[in-house]
């Protein structure tokens, strides 16, 4: 898959120091970048020019629990024989990259990188393997394969540390296990931030960091909007990979009028409970809740309801994020719409199985 690379040498904004100010090339000192792309940077790398190698980029200089947020800035300070000419690279949030090669850091010693304009035509982000844990320090979890009762479900990635998933999934457990795509299994932190009513809950899972899937900020969710459910349905039964499943927006309300909710035509089974609901450009749209139980509706109606499915509003599950002092990162989905394959690897690697023990 290629990776949507963003030409900085078309939005770099280079602040040229005064000949007082400049340094002899012999001796370069340090010189900071900041960060002015519109998203936060997950990774930083600056090697020597030119490098070894087509993938010789070095050791990310961003701490795990430190990303180069919006507007924020880095000091790099290379060793005193480095010499002047450096290939820097920026590895941002969304999976994107923005690469600047053979720059004169003894002449440039403030890099900004400016706000990049939205791609015409955007290509698929690159799949990152979510990291777990932060650190070696970080003590890893295991299943009890004694628990008196196991329930699954899924949930997702907002924030370092921050996985949404329903209340449902995740009341009256003793421990909550979670499994990330690299397959390394943590423990979630007591208190969990949760709304019975909206059935929705933020989890602190210490140790936890890797790309956050961006709530959808604008425009609006419209009927008939393609929409895919990704999770872990039937944990046991099924495959242990997650699902994915494609479908639409039916309706703008949930199950009795419910204004916290759509109704969805994306196939979902018990254990997708949590999941992300994202739009095609991968921007979360819902988070899936529930499915109408069929042998009530046939008991009560004598027919019975097929693929009627809910899933908890973005919106809605936004503004809880942040009464929870969780502040996601917002996108706007505009352009064409990506493939359906692409939209689940962006899902992929922000989504976790949950293992409820009893």
């Amino acid at each position: 898959m290629r990776i949507a690379v963003i030409p900085l040498a078309s939005i770099l904004a280079l602040a040229v120091l005064t000949p007082s100010l400049a340094q002899n090339a012999a001796e370069p000192s340090g010189f900071r970048v900041v960060n002015r792309t519109g998203a936060d940077a997950t990774a930083l790398y600056a090697v020597r020019s030119p490098r070894g190698g087509q993938g010789d980029w070095g050791g990310n200089l961003l701490r795990p629990d430190r990303p180069l947020t919006e507007g924020g800035g880095f000091r790099v300070n290379p060793a005193a024989d480095a010499g002047c000419r450096f290939d820097l690279r920026l590895v941002l949030g969304d999976g994107r990259e923005a690469v600047l090669r053979d720059q004169d850091i003894c002449v440039n010693r403030n890099i900004d990188l400016a706000r990049a304009a939205r791609p015409a035509a955007p290509a698929p982000a690159r799949p990152q393997p979510m990291a777990a844990p932060a650190s070696r320090e970080t003590p890893l979890a295991q299943p009890n394969p004694q628990a008196r009762q196991v329930s699954t479900g899924t949930g997702f990635l907002i924030a370092n540390e921050r996985v949404m998933t329903n209340h449902h999934v995740i009341d009256n457990c003793n421990r909550v296990l979670l499994r990330t795509p690299s397959g390394h299994w943590l423990a979630a932190a007591p208190p969990a931030r949760m709304d019975a009513q909206l059935d929705v809950a933020v989890l602190n899972v210490p140790g936890l960091v890797g790309p956050a899937l961006a709530f959808r900020s604008a425009p609006a969710v419209r009927r008939g909007e393609g929409v895919v459910a990704y999770g872990f349905p039937l944990a046991g039964l099924l495959s242990s990979d997650p699902k994915l499943t494609r479908g639409e927006v039916n309706g703008l309300r949930g199950l009795g009028d419910n204004p916290n909710q759509y109704q969805i035509s994306a196939e979902v089974q018990p254990g997708n409970s949590g999941g992300p609901l994202v739009d095609m450009q991968g921007h979360v749209v819902g988070v899936v809740v529930s499915k109408l139980n069929a042998q009530a509706v046939s008991r009560r109606t004598g027919d019975i309801a097929q693929n009627v499915n809910f899933a908890i509003q973005g919106q809605a599950a936004l503004a809880f994020a942040r009464r929870a002092g969780v502040e996601p990162r917002l996108a706007e989905s505009a352009g064409p719409d990506r493939s359906t394959a692409d939209v689940g690897e962006i899902a992929h690697r922000s989504t976790l199985f949950i293992r409820c023990e009893k």
